[in-house]
């Protein structure tokens, strides 16, 4: 393996990937210190992509099963593709996924790591490309190698159409225009002795006031250096659940630093792994955050015009973390179109992208019923930490009409924010009470499950969306 890597690179400009010399450990190898630099500059725009024609960056996350694939168009059209879906296809659902959306040409083709999974239609999506399309710009790789026959065919279409590949470091610099990109690990020399999962290229995408992270496969190690090397500055709107929702992945400590609003987890629905893990749903609930899973929504496309993220997918679905496996698995299939669900602002002053109307309070129509808070109970008896249930809000239907709340959320003016599950149901006249805290919910009780106090005794605002992000309700206390 080790003269056959060195034979690939031989042929490629300013290429420096990892040698192969050591003991093999589970198709690892034992990584030297070598490292590449990255190109200065970004190649011409070359795509043309309706949707995304406006200024704004779409993040589309492909249904491929068991395996991840990310295509990322920017403000000027140039594209990133992260991973390319699992072996077992050959990259035919992202070809096809590539070819609905008039792609012509990948600027950044990023390779986490070389795990089939994420791989497997790396030789496809190259042939492809060099021979009908644009060609591929440069690759991006970590450099630590894999024995399989998949990562091998990855290399062979490298050297045939004579691509460029960075080994690529925390630091390194990828040239997406009008986008933030950042490399935030692997670091050099490795993490857990060069494990192909915890060293994933991790990625960082700044767009305006949003934020997106996708971290590979990285895990337990990966997290803990991205906490202690980057702190608070770690945050995001968008997070891509590591490792396929792996309960090793998306830990807590993780998740408060980077205090993202959205999730998204790709995995088959019937995973031999059994992703994604309870564990991780429940992290994800604790913090109500707004979770897609490609098994159930299908593919998923977040567009952010900097300021706010209109959700598309193909399928709707529970998006409660704890209820995603209420929802209909969906088989990989670019026929479906993708249907606007919602918009998320970054903050509150947000534009919605794509011409949807902005987030401001409008008054609710007797058809969908008036939907009033009638008692802010914001300190519990005692300290308020150790009795959440007796911290709640109570809700009542003051309209002549059924009020469906499935899909609506409940924040505070820190955007700690409970969404309502779906069948959620408010008849005319009808209460039903939030606690903070935990419990079984009921037709007149729902449980936050936050973990620890939610509303300032000394004062805050109850602000609730509609399902499409609209403000309905805003009551200051």
């Amino acid at each position: 393996m080790r003269n056959r890597l060195v034979s690939v690179l031989a042929v490629i400009v300013l290429v420096t990937l990892a040698g192969c010399g050591g003991a093999i450990s589970d198709g690892a190898t034992t990584p030297n210190e070598t490292t590449g630099t990255t190109p200065d500059s970004p190649s011409e725009p070359r795509n043309e992509l309706p949707a995304n024609s406006n200024g704004t960056l779409s993040v589309n996350y492909i249904n491929i099963g068991q395996g991840s694939s990310t295509l990322i168009v920017g403000p000027t059209n140039e594209t990133m593709l992260i991973d390319s879906g699992d072996w077992s296809d050959d990259g035919e659902d992202v070809l096809a996924y590539l070819r609905k959306h008039d792609i012509d040409r990948i600027d950044y083709l990023v390779t986490t790591h070389a795990d089939a999974d994420h791989i497997g239609g790396h030789e496809a999506v190259i042939d492809y490309f060099e021979t009908e399309g644009d060609g591929v710009g440069t690759v991006y790789d970590p450099g630590i190698t894999s024995t399989s026959q998949t990562y091998q065919g990855y290399l062979d279409a490298i050297e045939e159409h004579n691509v460029t590949l960075y080994e690529t470091r925390a630091g390194d610099r990828i040239p997406f225009e009008g986008v933030e990109t950042e490399v935030l690990a692997p670091p050099e020399g490795y993490l857990a002795n060069g494990d192909r999962n915890e060293n994933s290229i991790v990625v960082r995408l700044g767009f305006g006031q949003s934020n997106f992270v996708l971290p590979g496969d990285g895990a337990t190690a990966s997290e803990r250096f991205l906490v202690d090397e980057y702190g608070a500055t770690l945050n995001a709107t968008v997070l891509s659940a590591g490792h396929h929702g792996s309960r090793s992945s998306s830990g807590s400590e993780f998740l408060d630093v980077t205090d993202p609003r959205i999730a998204v987890i790709s995995s088959a629905y019937d995973s031999q792994y059994g992703h994604p893990h309870d564990e991780v749903l429940k992290r994800f609930s604790q913090r109500t955050i707004r979770t897609y899973w490609t098994a159930t929504h299908g593919n998923v496309q977040l567009t952010s015009n900097g300021s706010a993220i209109a959700v598309a997918t193909q399928y709707e679905a529970p998006t409660a973390p704890l209820e995603l496996r209420n929802g209909e698995p969906m088989e990989p299939n670019v026929g479906d179109a993708l249907q606007k669900r919602t918009v998320i602002p970054v903050d509150e002053s947000a534009a919605v992208p794509d011409g949807g109307t902005t987030d401001e309070p409008t008054e609710p129509t007797d058809q969908e019923g008036t939907l009033s808070v009638v008692t802010i109970h914001e300190d519990a008896s005692g300290n308020d930490n150790d009795n959440l249930n007796d911290e709640y809000l109570v809700f009542e239907n003051t309209g002549d009409q059924p009020l469906e709340l499935g899909g609506w959320s409940v924040a505070d003016a820190a955007d700690h924010t409970y969404t309502f599950p779906s069948g959620v149901t408010l008849d005319p006249g009808a209460r039903v009470t939030l606690h903070t805290g935990s419990g079984t919910d009921s037709s007149s009780d729902l449980y936050w499950d936050f973990g620890r106090a939610v509303w300032n005794n000394g004062g805050d605002t109850v602000v609730v969306r509609n399902d499409s992000g609209t403000i309905v309700l805003q009551e200051e206390y």
